[in-house]
C-alpha cells in the first residue's frame, strides 16, 4: 500500500510536493477538482516531483488520466500548461511498456497525441521553413481511423506549422508509425534513421525530406 504520510482525509492536496512515486499518484487520484487544493497547486510542480522510472507499469497512465480528470474541472491542470521541457523530460523518462499503457486508453492516447501535434507550431524554425511548402500525412497505428490508423495532417509552409486531423492536401511525405516509437522520436530518443532502418518507421515519398524533416523543428530536449 502506497505511502501516504503528511497527507490527511480532509486535504487530499496536503504535503503532495512531498511525495513521490505511487504515493504521488495516490494523492493526486483522490484531489477533489472542484476543492481548493485543485487550484492552489501549479501543473508544472507537479511534473517536477514525477519520475516515471520511479513508477509502476500502469502508475505513469494513472497520473495522467488524474490530470485530465482534474483539468475538466481546474484548467490550470491541463497538460498544454506543462512547459516543453518538463513535457518532453516525462514523456522521455517513461518506458515503452509505461507509454503502451498510455496509448492503449483512447482518450488518454488522443489527448497525448493532441498535445504533441498541438505544439508543432510553435517549435517550428522559422528561418529554416521560410522557403518550404510541405505536406506531411502522419499514420499512427493502433488507431481507430480507416485502416486502424489515427492519421494527423502538419503542413510546413512559409515558415510556420498548422495541423488538422483531416487530410486535406496531397502530402509530400506520408510517415506510419507506432505511437511509442513517435514518442521516442520527438522527444531526441531515436532518429528517423535508426526507426527506418529498425522498420519501425514506414515512409512512403520523398525520403530525402523525410530525413530531414525533424530539423524543421526545435523540438525540446530532456534535461
Amino acid at each position: 500500500m502506497a505511502d501516504n504520510s503528511g497527507m490527511t482525509s480532509t486535504d487530499p492536496g496536503a504535503g503532495l510536493g512531498g511525495l513521490r512515486g505511487a504515493a504521488l499518484v495516490d494523492a493526486v487520484e483522490r484531489i477533489d477538482p472542484t476543492g481548493p487544493e485543485a487550484h492552489a497547486l501549479d501543473v508544472n510542480v507537479l511534473a517536477d516531483a514525477v519520475n516515471p522510472r520511479d513508477l509502476g507499469k500502469d502508475d505513469f497512465r494513472r497520473l495522467l488520466a488524474a490530470l485530465v480528470r482534474i483539468a475538466e474541472r481546474a484548467p490550470a491542470f491541463d497538460l498544454s500548461k506543462v512547459d516543453p521541457v518538463r513535457f518532453a523530460n516525462l514523456v522521455a523518462a517513461a518506458s515503452r511498456v509505461q507509454l503502451e499503457r498510455v496509448v492503449a486508453e483512447r482518450a488518454l492516447r488522443e489527448r497525448v497525441l493532441g498535445e504533441i501535434f498541438d505544439r508543432m507550431g510553435s517549435h517550428i524554425r522559422h528561418e529554416r521553413a521560410k522557403n518550404v511548402h510541405a505536406v506531411i500525412h502522419w499514420r499512427l497505428s493502433g488507431g481507430v481511423g480507416d485502416g486502424g490508423y489515427d492519421r494527423y495532417e502538419t503542413v510546413i509552409s512559409h515558415g510556420a506549422c498548422t495541423v488538422s486531423r483531416e487530410m486535406r492536401e496531397k502530402p509530400k511525405v506520408t510517415i506510419t508509425i507506432a505511437p511509442t516509437d513517435f514518442f521516442r522520436l520527438i522527444t531526441h530518443q531515436a532518429t528517423p534513421a535508426v526507426l527506418f532502418v529498425t522498420g519501425k518507421i514506414k515512409v512512403k515519398g520523398d525520403l530525402a525530406f523525410a530525413a530531414g524533416l525533424i530539423g524543421f523543428f526545435d523540438l525540446p530536449k530532456p534535461s
